[in-house]
């Protein structure tokens, strides 16, 4: 059983040592553990730093091409480096490596495929930003909700991997893959557990992968919303399309209730237009749903063929 547990890293010089060494090598349930760092184009002595430390894999992206990217070529190497499990971490210490062992026990003995470290258990994090954890808060219960199954952390990167996940995973994000994953893993029936742990966040440290509150929940909505549409079509096209309709009808009921009474059209012919102008859209959204469920169907098998592929690719 090989556990690798990897770093993305970006302009990490002044953490990822200390982070590499405080990585237990032995941890119970497993045979080896190594440690994998993923350089995503830094411009200080990330690698150099890393290597010296005792990594085991270090790898650079010649540029920065952001942590979805950097997850991805996380995921592949670790698939060739002959990984079991792998857990995901962040190289600046903020997360007790002595918290992965946690992680991968439910992957170990089969209760779960995928495990997140949870922010929000007993133990609340520590200096975490207000607007992270309500934005967080937020995103977890309105998926959750969409999505039909709790979700205790969102956006949290600390996570465990079975290799199977890892076949499994397919993630077309670049400005990030936390909320993707969550949905993807869902959507494939996966079995997802969290483990709360603590988490310390440094003051005064600014995030690499967060410019801006702004750009942060514009571009994480953009990739929710994709991730959604893409898992659960039906719901996400239908239920629009079928509440518009219903508010249609309720309207030209309304319409009928007039007329009848009157016998004239004109008075009334807002409740008529609305009505027809509502049950088109909502026609619309409902052909919508049909079209993006049969689509959904052929990324499935070809998802199932990608599957395939990687694990005759990555056969050990």
């Amino acid at each position: 059983m090989k556990l690798i547990v990897n770093l993305p890293a970006f302009n990490e010089e002044e953490k990822i040592v200390s982070t590499i060494k405080r990585i237990p090598r032995n941890v119970a349930g497993v045979d080896e553990v190594f440690v994998q760092v993923i350089d995503d184009g830094s411009k200080d002595k990330t690698a150099e730093k890393a290597r010296e430390a005792g990594a085991d894999f270090v790898f650079s992206h010649g540029v920065n091409r952001g942590i979805g990217v950097t997850f991805r070529t996380a995921v592949e190497k670790a698939l060739e480096n002959g990984a079991d499990i792998m857990v995901n971490m962040d190289a600046d210490g903020q997360f007790d490596p002595n918290d992965i062992s946690k992680l991968i026990a439910p992957i170990l003995n089969c209760e779960a495929d995928m495990v997140s470290a949870s922010r929000f258990g007993d133990k609340k994090a520590k200096d975490m930003p207000k607007v992270k954890y309500y934005l967080n808060f937020i995103g977890a219960y309105v998926i959750g909700k969409f999505m039909n199954h709790k979700i205790d952390d969102l956006t949290c990167g600390f996570r465990a991997y079975s290799r199977e996940t890892l076949f499994r995973l397919n993630l077309p994000g670049e400005f990030t893959y936390t909320q993707e994953t969550i949905i993807d893993a869902i959507g494939k029936n996966l079995k997802i557990k969290w483990v709360p742990v603590v988490v310390t966040y440094h003051a005064g440290r600014k995030s690499r992968v967060v410019k801006s509150i702004y750009s942060y929940v514009k571009s994480s909505s953009k990739l929710i919303l994709k991730a959604v549409r893409d898992v659960r079509p039906m719901k996400f096209f239908g239920v629009p399309g079928a509440t518009l309709i219903f508010i249609s009808l309720i309207s030209f009921l309304t319409f009928l209730v007039f007329y009848v009474q009157s016998l004239k059209i004109t008075p009334y012919r807002n409740w008529l237009l609305f009505a027809i102008a509502t049950f088109l859209v909502g026609l619309q959204f409902v052909i919508f749903a049909f079209i993006a469920d049969m689509i959904k169907s052929n990324r499935k098998l070809t998802e199932d063929q990608t599957y395939m592929i990687r694990r005759e690719k990555y056969k050990k």
